[in-house]
């Protein structure tokens, strides 16, 4: 079975510094393994924001054309065909 060059030297190092397992799950309980009353208490969604209030923001297709007739013309199109 494939193991790439990183796997071997972790095993490798592992099994002569034995002591990093147990710094890795010191560290792993610092951030992860904590009781509920350790933890932090859970916010307040009362000042959440609402979902909804952009309806109105999306312009419909105009008929006729794609969404690239939305767009107005670049300010500077005529000097683009002056310069071919």
């Amino acid at each position: 079975m494939y193991e790439s060059d990183i796997t071997k030297f972790m095993r490798e190092f592992l099994k002569q510094h034995p002591e990093e397992i147990d710094s890795q799950k010191k560290g792993r309980a610092i951030w992860w393994d904590k009781k509920p009353a350790e933890r932090s208490p859970t916010p307040s969604m009362r000042h959440a924001p609402k979902a909804g209030g952009n309806e109105h923001t999306f312009v419909p297709v105009p008929t006729g054309g794609g969404a690239e007739y939305m767009f107005a013309p670049d300010d500077n199109a005529a000097a683009d065909k002056s310069d071919k």
